[in-house]
């Protein structure tokens, strides 16, 4: 499932590039986080469990991920530790949305690599808050990254 971007709001146009994966398998939280995200003019896809989150990362790319824990086939955490194993897929920055709010539930999903965590039920203030927090670091990143290529790019030619 693929929604492209909402039209254009006046107050929240600063993430138009950017792609947002929800991922969670329960229908009705994720129409309620696509319902809050649409005010981002962002693009958003879903996957249904862990297997589909691993397989949509790989084809969209995205730049951030809101990640369920308790999921079938693939737990959340599992989710998380295998993309920041991966060089590909680290710098991706990960919120954890979940119902367990233990704190060794919150310390297994720091142990797993996520950037954040949001506790069900969401507050939409809260998402959108922390969702524009980790879009704006991953976008200053991959102003960094181009830079310092760019330096690179300058520092190897002759003369």
């Amino acid at each position: 499932m693929t929604t492209q971007p909402a039209a254009v709001s006046s107050q929240d146009t600063q993430f138009p590039t950017s792609t947002i994966l929800v991922v969670d398998d329960v229908p009705q939280n994720v129409e309620l986080m696509l319902a809050y995200l649409e005010t981002l003019n962002c693009t958003t896809h879903v996957a249904v469990d862990g297997v589909d989150a691993l397989e949509k990362v790989a084809k969209v790319k995205p730049d951030l991920i809101l990640l369920d824990i308790m999921m079938p086939r693939m737990s959340g955490f599992e989710v998380c530790r295998r993309l920041k194993a991966d060089p590909k897929t680290r710098d991706i920055p990960i919120l954890m949305v979940t119902a367990l709010n233990e704190l060794g539930d919150i310390e297994r999903g720091v142990e797993s690599g996520t950037d954040d965590f949001l506790t069900k039920p969401i507050n939409k203030l809260e998402l959108l808050t922390r969702v524009k927090s980790l879009l704006r670091v991953r976008q200053y990143k991959s102003e960094l990254d181009r830079t310092l290529a760019y330096l690179s790019e300058v520092e190897r030619r002759p003369g």
